[in-house]
């Protein structure tokens, strides 16, 4: 659909660090994509990947994407139907992004919005405080960051 933007997101469980990519679609070759984009971005910043936890979309459910957890070594586990508070961090980091990125702000047109992305992660990760991780922002978790100590 044109104009349609889809944001894939990864965030680490414990950090709350987050990985997100705009694509034009939801389909199963984006979503491994992007998770083989993230393990390698994570990786880099010294978090090994050991499970993903997705919800029950399609591109989710497919062959690619269990062949793409396994070749990964990474256990794929599912969101319980109806229940979304076992996704909320995810859920929450969307509403963040919602309501202090992708609308409130005015963009000239949507690839606009799609370069400032990059910028407003970073203000996500490194300097907005999380009530749930004692008001510092998710960086701050990830205390063996490649490069960190020498």
């Amino acid at each position: 659909m044109p104009g349609t933007a889809f944001v894939h997101t990864v965030i680490d469980d414990h950090s709350r660090v987050a990985y997100a990519e705009i694509h034009d679609d939801e389909t199963a070759a984006t979503a491994v994509t992007v998770l083989r984009n993230a393990v390698a971005w994570f990786a880099e910043r010294g978090v090994s990947t050991q499970r993903v936890l997705s919800d029950n979309g399609s591109c989710y459910r497919s062959h690619a994407w269990r062949d793409a957890c396994t070749q990964l070594g990474i256990t794929a586990k599912k969101t319980r139907a109806y229940r979304p508070q076992t996704n909320g961090k995810i859920e929450r980091f969307h509403r963040t992004m919602t309501q202090g990125r992708a609308f409130k702000k005015m963009y000239s047109s949507e690839s606009a919005r799609r370069r400032a992305l990059p910028a407003w992660l970073h203000e996500y990760n490194h300097h907005r405080p999380h009530t749930a991780i004692g008001k510092q922002p998710p960086i701050t978790r990830l205390t063996n960051l490649p490069g960190q100590y020498t």
